[in-house]
């Protein structure tokens, strides 16, 4: 009998358990002591309604006999596998069962997925304290970052923020907003990549009514809706040169004129610049002016990539899960452990705003309590092979899902292989009798042998003594 363990619960909460088997003795036992063990606890006698009830509601745990009349139990747990993500090989537990040992399996899971539930209930909890501003990071970069900020946030007038697509620019930008004095003022944000070339300057400064077709009224530009707060302007880089001239003057005497009009207007605003441009590379190339550069760039914070600091992966993923889970109302709780991994080692081209985009695409995918690697590959490609966790057992195996080693859990393919072996080594090499103990015909081993490659490996049948 095998063991399918999917996601970590809630702390304080009975994890379920399906058990699959054709023998209502094994199914009465198997309930009783699991009720003991602390798992709410389902029977069924097939592999056709085990699937069936799988599907229709995701168990915490299933216990899977390998050899039923109606399905394969390898076939059972690919299927399983296919539908419950996750997934990976525990430990083997033989019939006749064992009890004491199939008790201590059964508590060591449950105390296994409680403490998996009590780690990602505490990094939810750190990534709340970590947060600054709605920023989050642990990473000694993040929170020198942090420190930058509010350091600087009462005093400077003119910031530039520098960094890759996806770091958070605009999170920076209104943390210098909150963190200072201006924090009760208006906050207004445009994107200086989103503007028709032709509508800059009246984006910027406003207009007067008639001074261009179409200016049926008089309109204030966005210096001037931020009067008294913060103005972000995202991808300055970005900026004509005929408008870059007159936001320098914007920025040296605080005056702003509307276009069509000869009367300057006093404004008071901080201004914060983002670009993902090296300014210094635009200068040299004539793209952008010096003297604007050097007065936006009288405070200079650079965000950091997301690969440099991925420790702060696991608490922007709590949040993120936290946030869509309570969005769309759906009981997610964490990652699985390949998950996990898989987050942790990305390439994360796109920083931050990827991550989440990720996270929020599998929550949608997503039907149990947990983020498998089914709900994430479509963005990382295909799924990683991982190494055969422990050694095998005689006939019946504990998969383990959310309840992985370290070492990682072996494929179904491992899984089989090592069964067969196992099976090929109890019948003395018997190529008929392990086709009967598998459950499959003599022809289908022979396959079986050849696609593993045990032609070789599998023990020979052992020689018969002359009479």
């Amino acid at each position: 009998m095998s063991m399918s363990v999917p996601d970590p619960v809630p702390v304080n909460t009975r994890p379920s358990l399906l058990v699959v088997d054709d023998e209502l003795p094994v199914l009465k036992v198997v309930e009783r002591l699991a009720a003991k063990a602390g798992f709410d606890v389902e029977t069924c006698a097939s592999g056709t309604e085990a699937l069936r009830m799988l599907m229709r509601k995701p168990s915490d745990l299933a216990m899977v006999d390998l050899r039923m009349p109606d399905v394969n139990g390898l076939d059972l747990l690919r299927q399983i596998r296919a539908n419950v993500p996750g997934c990976g090989a525990r430990e083997y537990l033989t019939k006749p069962f064992d009890f004491d040992r199939l008790r201590e399996v059964l508590v060591d899971i449950r105390e296994e997925l409680e403490r998996r539930a009590q780690v990602v209930a505490l990094e939810s909890q750190v990534a709340k304290q970590l947060e600054f501003c709605g920023m989050l990071g642990r990473s000694p970069v993040m929170q020198e970052m942090f420190s930058l900020i509010q350091r600087l946030a009462p005093h400077a007038k003119v910031v530039l923020l520098s960094g890759e697509t996806g770091t958070g620019k605009e999170l920076a930008a209104r943390a210098f907003h909150t963190a200072g004095p201006r924090r009760a003022k208006p906050f207004v944000t445009i994107n200086c990549s989103a503007v028709v070339d032709t509508l800059f300057e009246s984006e910027l400064f406003g207009h007067v009514r008639g001074a261009f077709t179409g200016a049926v009224e008089s309109k204030a530009g966005v210096f001037e809706a931020a009067q008294g707060g913060t103005l972000f302007l995202d991808e300055v880089g970005e900026l004509p040169m005929s408008v870059q001239a007159k936001l320098l003057r914007a920025l040296e005497y605080g005056e702003v004129q509307r276009v069509g009009s000869l009367q300057p207007k006093r404004v008071d605003v901080t201004v914060v610049a983002a670009t993902n441009r090296d300014l210094r590379t635009e200068v040299a190339a004539g793209r952008f002016r010096g003297d604007l550069f050097y007065r936006l760039n009288v405070v200079e914070v650079v965000l950091p990539p997301l690969r440099d600091r991925r420790e702060d992966i696991p608490y922007l993923t709590a949040a993120f899960i936290r946030d869509c889970a309570a969005r769309m109302q759906k009981p997610i709780h964490g990652l699985t452990p390949s998950a996990e991994r898989l987050l942790l080692n990305a390439r994360w081209d796109g920083n931050v705003r990827e991550l989440k985009n990720v996270i929020e695409r599998a929550c949608i995918l997503a039907d149990g309590t947990q983020l498998s690697e089914r709900e994430l590959e479509g963005a990382f490609g295909p799924r990683r092979g991982a190494q055969p966790y422990g050694s095998p057992g005689a006939k019946a195996r504990v998969e383990s899902r959310g309840a992985e080693s370290s070492a990682g859990a072996a494929p179904l393919e491992e899984i089989e292989r090592e069964h067969i072996l196992e099976v090929l080594r109890q019948v003395n090499g018997n190529r008929m009798a392990a086709a009967k103990v598998l459950g499959i015909s003599r022809r289908a081993l022979y396959r079986r042998l050849e696609r593993h490659n045990l032609a070789d490996e599998a023990p020979p049948p052992m020689a018969r003594r002359p009479l």
